[in-house]
């Protein structure tokens, strides 16, 4: 699937993404929910801030409909240095993260996952539609529409308010 593919996609949810074991994972599982989704990284001035609050946000609403997807990069000074599934236990066992944590991937260039091109073709951030850094978040609705995307200083409670409205509870 290839960037114009991105393009004409309507929803986050006719992509297929791989799990931290490789296993293939549709994003269809997902119809029905509200996702967060984030690239995330172990070794980043924002891990502690970020995951801390992703885990806070998840226990809160998990059960309402709320999903986190986070999949680990390392295109940004080399900040997720390990494999997949070192990713997926760091945020497990350290920050206790219940919510999926997928492979790695790459989030810019031509080499980027598919999922992220649809995501930043549907919304542009702070001067283009690269993403600049790690946490970089988008919410996305319940039928896989992108809503919102926050950057890197947007700390995951900040947008709470927006979770709740997508949610349906504003």
């Amino acid at each position: 699937m290839g960037a114009s593919q991105s393009l004409s996609t309507k929803s986050i949810h006719e992509f297929t993404v791989k799990d931290s074991k490789g296993k293939d994972v549709n994003l269809s599982t997902y119809k029905g929910k509200v996702l967060l989704v984030v690239n995330v990284a172990s070794k980043c001035g924002f891990t502690n801030s970020n995951y801390t609050q992703l885990t806070e946000l998840y226990s809160k609403y998990k059960d309402k409909g709320f999903e986190i997807l986070a999949f680990p990069c390392n295109q940004f000074l080399n900040q997720e240095p390990g494999s997949s599934q070192d990713a997926h236990e760091f945020a497990c066992t350290r920050y206790k993260a219940q919510y999926p944590v997928f492979a790695k991937i790459r989030v810019n260039g031509q080499a980027a996952a598919p999922v992220y091109k649809f995501l930043k073709a549907h919304k542009s951030g702070f001067l283009g539609s690269s993403i600049k850094w790690n946490f970089t978040k988008f919410l996305v609705d319940n039928e896989g529409h992108v809503l919102h995307r926050f950057g890197t200083t947007t700390p995951p409670l900040a947008i709470e308010k927006h979770i709740k409205k997508a949610l349906g509870e504003v």
